[in-house]
């Protein structure tokens, strides 16, 4: 298969490192979709950069199948899907208020991705979700470390409803609820990964996740001193880079930033 006749989708779209990721990667493959839960924004950025368009809500619990039954019966499968979709929120946030919905669109909807899409991936597929070097039990309690041995969802659940209803102050959870989606989402990969992995490397498939690190974006600005951050373009030309370039089954189900494996049990210093 030619590079013009390959198909690639990303989620959260209409703006940063997904906007960015979708103009680098239209310049070497045929068709690219841009999907994002505003049908303007959408149809204005597909229209900008020459590419598809879909909107697409990750957290809608039918949308990602549906979407993925539509690229199925248009083009018999798909290439590259990259995960980008973010609810983002600011230092004033109640946690507890919007939990529920961060939840379901960073992992739930993550989770669904994933599903839906994993059995599409034609040879030498690549299926990325933007996690972020947070992500690894480093960051969390050694007393909840067991949580994510099993059902990523349900260690979610338990989670979600911790902060909630308040519990989570009181307990081993870190404040910041970015650390333990995070944790979810790549939790979700590996987890996927490892049902898949041997026939998945067989056919040159890479599925991961990966860390574009700090970006100079709004509303990273709320969090951090971003003025010496990438762009989202320079951001997303490393990661077009590794979902264009050739497999390395050494990275397959892993979480990594800047070509190399972060170790999703290190345990913090």
């Amino acid at each position: 298969m030619t590079q013009n006749e390959r198909v690639a989708l990303v989620t959260g779209a209409t703006q940063g490192l997904g906007r960015a990721l979708c103009e680098a990667l239209a310049r070497k493959v045929g068709t690219v979709y841009v999907t994002g839960r505003s049908a303007g924004a959408v149809r204005a950025v597909a229209e900008e950069l020459g590419v598809r368009g879909e909107v697409f809500d990750v957290a809608e619990p039918e949308a990602a199948q549906r979407l993925a039954t539509t690229i199925e019966e248009r083009h018999g499968g798909i290439d590259i899907v990259v995960g980008n979709a973010v609810m983002r929120i600011g230092p004033e946030d109640d946690e507890r208020k919007i939990i529920h919905e961060y939840a379901e669109v960073n992992n739930f909807g993550t989770t669904r991705l994933l599903r839906a899409f994993a059995p599409l991936l034609r040879d030498g597929g690549r299926l990325a979700i933007v996690a972020s070097s947070l992500g690894t039990l480093r960051y969390l309690a050694p007393v909840l470390h067991p949580r994510f041995d099993g059902d990523p969802d349900e260690a979610i659940r338990g989670w979600r409803d911790d902060v909630a209803s308040g519990r989570a102050r009181a307990s081993a959870w870190p404040s910041f609820i970015n650390i333990p989606s995070k944790i979810g989402q790549v939790a979700a990969v590996r987890t996927l990964a490892a049902t898949r992995r041997a026939d998945d490397v067989r056919r040159g498939i890479m599925l991961l996740a990966v860390c574009p690190g700090m970006i100079n974006t709004p509303t990273s600005g709320l969090w951090w001193d971003v003025s010496g951050a990438p762009t989202p373009a320079e951001a997303a030309a490393p990661l077009a880079d590794l979902l264009l370039g050739p497999a390395r089954p050494e990275l397959y189900g892993e979480l990594v930033r800047d070509g190399q494996v972060l170790d999703w049990g290190a345990v913090s210093d």
